[in-house]
């Protein structure tokens, strides 16, 4: 697992899911279910991808109901199709149909991100670019959804805020500029004595020029530039610094993109705008 899928982050999760779909009771299966009943059911793979979320589901199960007997028949990042079966639970009838809900949810949304950043990620795998998602993902969600694009073959960048400098537009102009910018950074680093990489923005190649005349960073974004402007900034840069491409990328741009030279491409859409997987919960 990744190092930010922790043990308590899993819990809190978890605890927060579970408050907020089952509150002071599961009703309809305490009304109808009786309490000693035994089940079993099988989840259900209904389209085409990449499954993820496997592990979570056995997380979700067990966190609910320790005594629940779950058998992983799939794992995360294998490829699916239409009547696969990826897992089996057996126990308590009452926490299968509890914990039902909570499970499709994370894995029909992670797999159809899974299946998102696969797809992507094999319109550039003919060149030396790097596939990375942002911090473009669903409030207290974002732990899952990051760990869905690693499952599908990308790469995460910076988890949140406070992991990385990432001096974005909106940050130059209320600095003053790019130069003020990085010398406030830089300075802020150094009295907080943290190590962290610096990222920075830029929009043109007037731009990129100006940070290669100050220095002081570790990656140079291009945003919103066009292939060829984005190839000619590669070439200034000359393996300087890390490059990474961003603004509004998508799978019809992004193998033009990858072909200028880039380090790394950022898409906010392999979390952003992606269909869930159809998969589903069925008794046995």
């Amino acid at each position: 697992m990744k190092d930010y899928i922790t043990e308590e982050r899993l819990t809190q999760f978890m605890e927060s899911a579970f408050k907020e779909d089952v509150g002071e009771g599961d009703h309809s299966t305490l009304a109808s279910v009786p309490s000693n009943q035994i089940g079993n059911a099988k989840l259900l793979i209904k389209e085409k991808g990449i499954i993820a979320g496997i592990e979570m589901a056995k997380h979700i199960f067990n966190f609910y109901d320790p005594t629940l007997e779950v058998n992983l028949l799939l794992k995360d990042g294998d490829a699916v199709t239409p009547g696969a079966i990826g897992l089996t639970v057996t126990g308590s009838a009452r926490s299968i149909l509890t914990t039902e809900r909570l499970v499709l949810n994370c894995m029909q949304r992670m797999s159809g991100i899974a299946t998102k950043t696969h797809h992507i990620n094999e319109l550039i795998k003919h060149t030396e670019a790097k596939l990375l998602d942002t911090r473009k993902t669903t409030p207290n969600f974002r732990m899952l959804e990051k760990w869905a694009v690693a499952i599908g073959g990308g790469q995460n960048h910076r988890y949140a805020l406070y992991d990385m400098i990432m001096l974005k537009d909106n940050h130059i102009d209320f600095a003053g500029g790019i130069a003020e910018a990085i010398k406030a950074t830089r300075s802020y680093l150094k009295a907080n004595k943290l190590d962290l990489k610096i990222e920075i923005e830029t929009r043109n190649l007037e731009e990129v020029k100006t940070v290669l005349a100050i220095g002081g960073v570790d990656i140079i974004m291009l945003d919103n530039m066009s292939p060829a402007i984005m190839k000619e900034a590669v070439l200034l840069i000359d393996n300087k610094y890390v490059t990474e491409a961003s603004g509004g990328i998508d799978e019809f741009t992004i193998a033009a993109v990858a072909e200028s030279g880039v380090d790394f491409i950022s898409v906010g859409a392999l979390t952003h705008q992606v269909q869930s997987l159809d998969i589903s919960l069925k008794a046995v």
